[in-house]
């Protein structure tokens, strides 16, 4: 029996799933972040030596598993690839290696095709489509610091921002105060400034405050509401420009990360901007995680 494997690389984790040539799911389990972008070499070697040795295992060995796709995070830097299919070599893994965007193996897990569209707000956020004849166009995804609209980490930041806003007086009282501060343990102003400019602060603890924004949106809380809509309108317009090029008489687009999936204001304003803006895109759960994608990927190259 031939097996083959799909790996989804974050910056904090990696899911894999190993299926068989049928396509029946053998295995799936998880590792640590393999983001080259956002890591140290050592601590990716480590991970990636950790999922060759998983594989192993799961295929009772390694010559059993012949393909091998990897969706990772990053891969626009074009010394990752390279470094990543060197580091799964050191490791003893010798079989087919494809590495590709995790932006690519997402769209291919939720629609079960190569071709769609797919918009992705977790941590970050990115929309990525394919159209039929193969043409593809992408927006966003170029990290927190110049982009990521609409984002887990952009949802953090006007919160954080809201929060010193109605402390000064630039904008009114907000319940967003007082939960920011039960969440990070702290009571004042300064002390978000002290935790913001940290250096062990990082793009994970902003985003962190995300899920603050549902509980203040369920209270009605102004401020709260403001990013909530403000959060849809700026996902909506990573999806208008993919949709008009690649899909302009209508096409199907995936919704996945935690964003849309955990706060129904941010998703029901990201609806209702679509209606108006793309109202010929049709939105669609993720029938499969990126993983999956991932797998799926890798069985079709087996079976070429």
């Amino acid at each position: 029996m031939k097996y083959v494997a799909g790996v989804d690389g974050g910056g904090t984790k990696t899911a894999v799933t190993v299926m068989d040539e049928t396509g029946r799911t053998l295995k799936t389990f998880a590792s640590g972040g393999i983001n080259y972008n956002g890591r140290d070499e050592s601590e990716v070697r480590r991970h990636l030596a950790d999922i060759v040795t998983m594989l192993d295992e799961a295929c009772g060995g390694l010559a059993s598993c012949t393909q091998l796709v990897v969706g990772a995070a990053g891969v626009s830097n074009p010394t990752v690839p390279g470094r990543l299919t060197a580091a799964l070599r050191e490791s003893g893994y010798g079989g087919g290696v494809h590495i590709v965007g995790d932006h690519e193996t997402a769209l291919f897990g939720a629609l079960e095709r190569e071709h769609g569209m797919i918009l992705i707000a977790g941590t970050g956020s990115i929309c990525y489509g394919r159209s039929e004849s193969g043409d593809v166009h992408r927006t966003g995804g170029f990290g927190h610091l110049i982009d990521d609209e609409g984002s887990g980490y952009s949802i953090g930041r006007s919160v954080l921002s809201a929060v010193v806003r109605a402390h000064d007086d630039r904008a009114p009282a907000t319940v967003l105060t007082e939960m920011t501060y039960a969440k990070l343990g702290i009571g004042s102003v300064a002390e978000i400034v002290g935790f913001v400019y940290d250096r062990r602060t990082g793009k994970q603890d902003i985003a962190s405050l995300a899920p603050l924004l549902s509980e203040a949106c369920a209270l009605c809380d102004d401020a709260a509401l403001a990013i909530a809509a403000r959060s849809g309108a700026e996902l909506c317009e990573l999806v208008r420009p993919v949709a008009e090029r690649l899909w302009p008489d209508g096409g199907e687009l995936a919704l996945a990360g935690s964003v849309l999936h955990r706060n129904a204001h941010v998703r029901e304003a990201l609806l209702a901007r679509l209606r108006q803006v793309c109202p010929s895109v049709q939105a669609v759960e993720a029938r499969r995680d990126a993983s999956e994608g991932a797998a799926l990927m890798a069985l079709r190259t087996l079976k070429a």
